[in-house]
């Protein structure tokens, strides 16, 4: 079961919201006692549906949405509709609003767990706690934003089958340091088929424009202004270096740090259980707190 929920996001720009499981029944009673709202926010690239298992198992016994952001999976992506960090982060806000989440749970990855921390930062009266899954708060640099737009003019676009998807970014890639079912079905599940072939969702060139909003950028001091329980999570192979994970756990008011072995970059596809054992004892204490 998927359930869209059209949301509209600053500028107007229509987002498509999405639950994968019923949320808990309640009477009136017992309506909202320890049920928490959660919006599930995914990283560069994604879509919503890469949180479809995450999001089943959370509406057990919470109530669960995963948000396409602008330029993402079946959201809007207008040519010339704003990526910049204001953008993502007011977005996020609307559908909290919309959506009636608040005062929610923000999970989010990489991309998108900036997108939480700035969003809790700015209104800490609309999220509850934040868990934050593999991303960076120092700067990046050029260099990196360089590295992204070669990457992506070596994409063999278009792609013959999602065969040859799941071939290219899980063993062929020259990022892959050794194969990766888990990142061959990440990117499988961002294509669509086309007249030539398999091609992304998303505009490569928005993707750009999103992330050089970031990457030259330290976001420390937005850290420290997270009053709300926080969990730094990381794969033992991500990109979040343990050191920068755990001064981020300092920065933060009320941080919290965990770790999930045999995992990269994309730490709730690459090891569901252990993803879900770093974060449930949080999201308890978050419930009962």
């Amino acid at each position: 079961m998927a359930r869209r929920i059209d949301v509209t996001g600053t500028g107007g720009v229509r987002l498509a919201a999405w639950e994968f499981g019923d949320p808990p029944k309640t009477d009136a009673a017992t309506e909202h006692d320890g049920t928490l709202g959660v919006l599930l926010l995914h990283g560069l690239m994604g879509r919503a549906s890469h949180w479809a298992s995450t999001a089943r198992w959370l509406s057990e016994r919470h109530r669960a949405v995963a948000l396409d952001q602008r330029g993402h999976g079946r959201s809007e992506k207008p040519e010339q509709a704003a990526f910049t960090r204001e953008a993502y982060v007011d977005d996020a806000e609307a559908a909290l609003e919309q959506l009636g989440l608040a005062p929610a749970v923000l999970v989010g990855h990489a991309m998108g767990a900036l997108t939480a921390w700035q969003l809790a930062a700015k209104r800490p009266d609309l999220v509850h706690g934040v868990i934050i899954c593999d991303m960076r708060a120092s700067a990046l640099g050029a260099a990196s934003q360089r590295e992204w737009s070669d990457w992506f003019k070596a994409w063999p676009v278009p792609f013959a089958t999602l065969a040859d998807v799941r071939k290219w970014f899980g063993e062929d890639d020259p990022w892959v340091e050794r194969p990766n079912r888990a990142r061959g079905e990440f990117y499988a599940e961002v294509m669509h088929e086309c007249e030539d072939g398999w091609r992304p969702v998303f505009e490569p060139d928005q993707m750009l424009r999103s992330r050089e909003t970031w990457v030259f950028d330290a976001h420390w001091e937005e850290l420290a202004q997270v009053q709300c329980p926080a969990l730094v999570v990381r794969g033992l192979d991500g990109e979040l270096g343990r050191a920068e994970a755990q001064e981020m756990v300092r920065v933060l008011p009320r941080g919290e740090y965990a770790e999930v072995a045999d995992a990269g970059h994309l730490v709730h596809y690459d090891q569901p259980e252990g993803w879900r054992a770093a974060i449930e004892p949080f999201l308890d204490g978050v419930r009962t707190g």
